[in-house]
C-alpha cells in the first residue's frame, strides 16, 4: 500500500530523492532547458509538497505550485529509482490532482522533457487526461527540449 502525504520538502528524510531528481534531470536535460527545483524553492509559500512511502521507505514525491487563482502547476514529480512501474507515480498523481481540487484550481498543468527516459511520463499523464498544450508561465515558447501538457479540473 502507498501513503502519500504532505511533507517538508526541507526534511533531510526526503533530501536523497530530491537529489536523485536533480541528478537525473541534470543527466537528461539540457541547462537552457532544465526546470527542476530544488528543496529550498519547493519549500516556498505556494507550493504543496507530497511524499510517498510504502511503509517506512520513501518512494516518490511531487508538488503542486499555485500559479495565479486558478491555475497551478506540477513539479518535482518523481518515483524512487527501484520503485518505478509498481503504482508510485500514479498514486501520486491521484494525490496532487485531489489537493489541487480542494484548493480551487481548475486548470492544472506540467512542464516535463522530451527525451525518451520521459516517455513513461508522458504516458502516465496521458492516462490521467493531460494534453499537450502551448508554453505557459515563463517557459519557452519555442524549446525543443520541453513538453508542456495540462489538464481541465472540475471542481
Amino acid at each position: 500500500m502507498i501513503e502519500v502525504r504532505r511533507d517538508d520538502p526541507l526534511s533531510p528524510a526526503v533530501a536523497g530523492l530530491i537529489d536523485e531528481h536533480l541528478a537525473f534531470a541534470k543527466a537528461n536535460t539540457d541547462s537552457a532547458f532544465r526546470f527542476a527545483l530544488g528543496a529550498q524553492k519547493l519549500a516556498q509559500p505556494g507550493t504543496a509538497f507530497f511524499t510517498a512511502w510504502q511503509g517506512e521507505t520513501l518512494v516518490g514525491m511531487g508538488a503542486v505550485k499555485r500559479l495565479d487563482e486558478t491555475h497551478a502547476e506540477l513539479k518535482s514529480m518523481r518515483t524512487a529509482d527501484g520503485h518505478r512501474g509498481k503504482g508510485v507515480g500514479a498514486a501520486m498523481l491521484t494525490a496532487l490532482i485531489a489537493h489541487a481540487r480542494h484548493e480551487g484550481i481548475v486548470r492544472l498543468s506540467l512542464e516535463t522533457g522530451t527525451d525518451d527516459d520521459f516517455i513513461p511520463a508522458h504516458a502516465l499523464y496521458r492516462r490521467f487526461g493531460f494534453v499537450d498544450c502551448a508554453a505557459f508561465a515563463d517557459y519557452p515558447a519555442d524549446s525543443p527540449k520541453n513538453r508542456y501538457m495540462t489538464l481541465t479540473l472540475e471542481v
